[in-house]
């Protein structure tokens, strides 16, 4: 994947409202993927959580945002548990996740939840 940063995509205040909300100085990761290798949701994620951290240090918004990994982190603290930087990638994945809900949007649809499941 090719992260192209312009001065568009490039988000400081949502770099900015990360590290207000998770108190995570996710800019000391030195992606060295240990967090990746030992998610267990690995396989059902677009993006890694190396990435993420990658691409929320960088302030890429809308790449973070389209990616369902923050809302597939199990939060089980295995990735802070070895991370060699000692961040909390759980605190980071919820702080996006505390964005995107503030802005309003749907992330399901409850038209699509079969009405047996509703309850």
């Amino acid at each position: 994947m090719t992260i192209r940063l312009t001065n568009k995509s490039w988000d400081r205040e949502f770099i900015r409202k990360v590290e207000e909300i998770s108190g995570e100085n996710f800019h000391v990761c030195m992606q060295c993927g240990t967090c990746s290798g030992s998610c267990p949701m690995r396989e059902d994620l677009d993006l890694s959580p190396r990435k993420i951290v990658l691409m929320t240090h960088l302030g890429l918004r809308e790449e973070v945002e389209a990616a369902n990994t923050v809302w597939m982190c199990a939060s089980c603290h295995k990735c802070e548990a070895i991370c060699p930087r000692g961040i909390d990638l759980p605190k980071l994945m919820e702080a996006v996740r505390q964005l995107m809900l503030r802005d309003n949007e749907d992330q399901v649809d409850i038209a699509d939840i079969p009405e047996e499941v509703r309850v």
